[in-house]
C-alpha cells in the first residue's frame, strides 16, 4: 500500500482532474486526515474543510446528526459514520466527503466494539458507503491505520467515477 503522503496525493490528483471538492469529517483520527491533505501544496485546490467533531454534542451541533441517531446506533457505528460524511457535504462547499469514528483506545471499548473499532463513511458521486473495521495496535498505530484506509478508500471510489 502507498504511504499516506503518497495516498494523499493521489486522491488530490483524482480530485483535481475531476473538479471535486473534498470535505472531511473526523473523530477519532483528531485531524489526522486533513493533516495529510494538507501537507499536499497546493490542496486548497480540492479540499474545502475539516470537521473535528469528537464529542457527540459537536457531532449534532456541526453535522446536524441527531442525539437520538447517536443513542440508537453509538457514536462509532456506520450510520454515524454516514450522518458524518453527509453531514461534512451539507455544512461545506464539497461535493465529496470522507468520515472517521472509532475507539482508538487504549479505552472506550464496549461490547461488540473493542478498541481498535472504526466506522467510515465516504460520499462520493451522491452515494454514501460505510465501512466498519478493527484495527490492531496501539493508539498511534489505530489512528494511522484509519487515516491510510479512509484515503485509500477514498481514492478508489473516486477512480470508479
Amino acid at each position: 500500500m502507498p504511504t499516506t503522503p503518497e495516498l494523499a496525493a493521489q486522491v488530490g490528483a483524482e480530485l483535481k482532474d475531476k473538479k471535486l471538492l473534498l470535505s472531511v469529517a473526523e473523530s477519532c483520527t483528531g485531524g489526522g486526515v486533513s493533516q495529510a491533505i494538507t501537507e499536499i501544496a497546493g490542496s486548497s485546490e480540492w479540499f474545502d474543510c475539516g470537521f473535528v467533531t469528537y464529542s457527540n454534542s459537536s457531532k449534532t451541533e456541526l453535522l446536524d446528526i441527531s442525539a437520538a441517531l447517536i443513542a440508537r446506533h453509538g457514536a462509532v457505528s456506520e450510520e454515524i459514520a454516514a450522518a458524518m460524511a453527509e453531514g461534512a457535504i451539507a455544512h461545506s462547499e464539497a461535493n465529496v466527503s470522507l468520515s472517521t469514528t472509532g475507539i482508538a483506545g487504549p479505552t472506550g471499548a464496549v461490547p461488540g466494539k473493542p478498541v481498535g473499532t472504526v466506522c467510515f463513511g465516504w460520499t462520493v458521486g451522491g452515494v454514501t458507503h460505510t465501512e466498519r473495521l478493527v484495527f490492531s495496535g496501539d493508539r498511534h498505530a489505530v489512528r494511522e491505520q484509519t487515516v491510510r484506509h479512509a484515503l485509500a478508500k477514498l481514492l478508489r471510489y473516486l477512480q470508479e467515477l
